[in-house]
């Protein structure tokens, strides 16, 4: 099935060369919506997509780096507004430190200083890698019950290989050099996710975008699709973990050893325990979440005492 879907590809990128000179992304779209109906409408936009552009490592590079700035900048959005409006104090961590415009700013603009510096580049290389490792681009696209369990996976991988490099940045060194720069903000915000020194933008961006590369070098059985969505929710968990913010309907809730932005604060704060990302098992069996723990139990102990007194004080 895949090696005729394989063939309906290559066919639909040949039907469309003749005419792309003189043709807009859309016209291009029609030709491919008429001549493989049989196709799901992402897929009909995916191949269109490539044909349109005629050239895999561009269309592959203009979309990753499109992507990655929509979903960066579009997930940070919300959480600027967040800060913005004093009813989300309640929820806010550090609820005496709200990042100012100027904060901001100048986070914004060294993110996007390294985005064109330091990622593009990467992102520009990434369709190389791909046929390399025999990453695929054509349709059909997986199920979604496979990119499910391979996305899961490579949480568990991204998370262990951020865990060691996260811990090894810490060391007097490495730190002074290199990571004191994420740590400039005690009080993270959405837009600090990845404002970083160039080189451990690399570092731990190996263990984002290797993950699924080492996956794929192994199995030779991974799509870009899949790919694309797990850096879009890996994102997002970047983000979220420096929001600052911790809401009662948060991940965490729900599932008890996700980090969340509780976890990652605390680090922010303290500046040491609590190193991994999305998981929090790794700080729990090597003992880097004891300060952490002792110190939330104090705050819960302290709000608790609070209620008791205003309680008492209330039937008085």
């Amino acid at each position: 099935m895949e090696a005729a879907y394989q063939t309906v590809w290559a066919h639909a990128q040949n039907a469309t060369a003749s005419f792309l000179p003189n043709t807009n992304y859309f016209g291009v779209l029609d030709m491919i919506k008429a001549s493989q109906p049989q196709l799901s409408y992402a897929e009909q936009l995916w191949s269109a997509w490539y044909a349109w552009w005629q050239n895999d490592v561009i269309a592959t590079g203009v979309m990753s780096f499109l992507l990655h700035e929509i979903v960066y900048f579009g997930r940070c959005l919300p959480w600027m507004i967040i800060d913005a409006i004093p009813y989300f104090r309640r929820w806010k961590i550090q609820d005496a430190k709200v990042p100012s415009m100027a904060e901001q700013w100048q986070c914004t603009r060294l993110v996007l200083i390294s985005h064109f510096t330091v990622e593009l580049p990467q992102i520009w290389l990434f369709h190389p890698m791909c046929e390399y490792f025999g990453l695929q681009v054509g349709v059909p696209f997986p199920s979604a019950l496979k990119m499910a369990c391979q996305i899961a996976l490579f949480f568990v991988m991204e998370d262990t290989f951020h865990y060691w490099a996260h811990r090894a940045l810490h060391w007097g060194p490495l730190y002074k050099h290199i990571h004191k720069i994420h740590h400039q903000f005690s009080a993270p915000f959405g837009l600090a996710a990845e404002y970083a020194h160039p080189a451990e933008v690399m570092i731990l961006g190996m263990g984002t975008v290797g993950s699924p590369i080492l996956y794929c070098a192994l199995t030779k059985d991974l799509h870009i699709v899949t790919v694309y969505v797990w850096i879009i929710l890996r994102l997002f968990q970047a983000v979220d973990a420096h929001s600052g913010y911790d809401f009662p309907w948060g991940l965490r809730t729900f599932v008890p050893f996700w980090s969340g932005a509780d976890h990652h604060d605390y680090h922010h704060q303290a500046f040491v325990n609590c190193y991994s990302t999305s998981f929090r098992w790794w700080d729990h069996f090597l003992g880097t979440d004891k300060k952490y723990k002792a110190y939330r139990a104090k705050q819960a102990a302290e709000k608790q005492a609070q209620t008791a007194l205003k309680a008492q004080k209330k039937g008085q």
